[in-house]
């Protein structure tokens, strides 16, 4: 069985994201897309929420798992018995981050192979910590988001505004 890993923090889960989910999920037999706790980064959301948006943007696509995870990338890649890890990127910033982030990985374990996808071109400027700006200024954020997300970043975002929490 072709199995793959999408990891990511999905702070929340973007139209950009959902772009490379469901293209990458058509070359593997199944695709798990993994959060992950980044202690470099102060969520907006719980990693139990992530989880939910994504299960619920996901929804339709058969062979997508979706699942949690703290700790190494490459010890989650080994505990599910595969060696691909897909990565998604937007822009050459992206690329840069993402080779140093795949080089590292590989030194620690030759085996695990990166696959980087591009995102389309219509979701290229998409990135969750935009979209949260966005929303949290009362943008519109319709189209970006799955429907499931866009209702819950609204309010969480007046409520942040609002509480500063």
């Amino acid at each position: 069985m072709r199995l793959a890993i999408c990891p990511g923090s999905f702070d929340p889960v973007t139209n950009g994201h959902l772009d490379i989910i469901k293209r990458s999920s058509k070359m593997f037999d199944e695709l798990i897309v993994a959060v992950f706790h980044n202690p470099n980064k102060k969520p907006f959301f719980t990693m139990e929420e992530r989880v939910e948006m994504l299960r619920m943007a996901t929804e339709g696509i058969p062979n997508v798992r979706v699942d949690s995870f703290t700790g190494l990338l490459n010890e989650y890649v080994r505990l599910n018995n595969t060696h691909v890890i897909v990565r998604g990127l937007r822009a050459f910033s992206d690329f840069e981050a993402e080779v140093q982030r795949a080089l590292l990985i590989k030194s620690v374990d030759p085996e695990i192979e990166t696959i980087f996808i591009m995102t389309s071109g219509k979701y290229s400027f998409v990135s969750s910590t935009g979209i949260k700006e966005l929303a949290g200024f009362g943008g519109k954020i319709t189209g970006l988001v799955p429907a499931c997300v866009e209702e819950r970043l609204i309010k969480r975002s007046r409520d942040f505004i609002a509480t500063g929490k």
